[in-house]
This record gives C-alpha cells, sequence and structure tokens, in this order.
C-alpha cells in the first residue's frame, strides 16, 4: 500500500512537470459531462466521498482510461492557462477535487484545486515560463490570489 501511494505520488509530480512543458491538460468527457470519481481520502460534511474530476498529462493515459464506466468517453484538450484559472478556480468553488494520473485501476492522486493552482504556478516560475490569463495578470498574480484565498 506504501508502495502504490509512493508510485501515485511520482505520477502526480510528473503530471505537474509534464502539463507545465506541454501546456496542455487532458480530460475525458461525454454528453453528459467529464470522467469523475470519488475520493478515498476525503468527505464532506455528511461523511460522503467527495467527487473528483480526473485529469492527464498525456493523452495515452487518458486514452487507456476509456472503458468500464468510461467507455463512452471522448479525449478532450485544455490549455495550461484554462485549466489553472477556470477549471481548478470552478472546482474549487463548487467542492470538488483534482484527480491526477488515475490508472485503469482508479488510483490516482486527489488533491484540492487551490493546491494544485501553486503547485503549477512554483513549476512554471522554475521553469521561467508565465502564462497569459483572462482574470489574473500572469502567474504571479494568480499566485497571490490563490494564497490570500488559502490563507
Amino acid at each position: 500500500m506504501i508502495q502504490d501511494s509512493v508510485l501515485i505520488e511520482k505520477r502526480h509530480k510528473r503530471f505537474i512537470t509534464k502539463i507545465c512543458e506541454s501546456e496542455i491538460v487532458y480530460v475525458l468527457e461525454n454528453q453528459e459531462g467529464f470522467a469523475t470519481s470519488r475520493s478515498v481520502h476525503y468527505e464532506d460534511e455528511e461523511g460522503e466521498p467527495i467527487e473528483i474530476i480526473c485529469f492527464w498529462a498525456e493523452k495515452s493515459l487518458a486514452k487507456s482510461c476509456i472503458k468500464d464506466g468510461w467507455a463512452d468517453y471522448d479525449i478532450s484538450e485544455v490549455s495550461l492557462s484554462d485549466f489553472m484559472e477556470n477549471w481548478c478556480v470552478g472546482m474549487d468553488n463548487d467542492g470538488l477535487l483534482v484527480g491526477t494520473e488515475f490508472d485503469q485501476n482508479m488510483f490516482g492522486f486527489e488533491t484540492e484545486p487551490l493546491e494544485l493552482i501553486l503547485d503549477l504556478c512554483s513549476e512554471l516560475k522554475s521553469m521561467g515560463k508565465d502564462l497569459e490569463f483572462q482574470k489574473f495578470e500572469g502567474i504571479s498574480d494568480l499566485e497571490s490570489q490563490v494564497k490570500a484565498i488559502i490563507e
């Protein structure tokens, strides 16, 4: 079990690096919405598992999950800037979690959307990259506003 959590964490860190390099995130979508799962680590006030929307850094990994309950889903691309400022912020507002690099067995990393934004900002800064956003004046502005919300 510990080995699994170490592997899942490594995949999550690779997810952050890869999406910062490519500036593309993949999600599975059908006519009813996006591929979701239920958290195994987080619960809401009623003790129910919090819903997760799953994302991947590579199209092939997302494609490998198109089976069973997700058999009728298609892969959609999301730009990293849209993912950070619209998806993550919106998911936080909706009380949802981000799931990264889920595998065919439905094992993946679960994280708070705002925490993921901060991780992505750090990685982008370390790469010397900035992004153009609709609602923020670059990475530093997004990062400072997210920190203000969290603290």
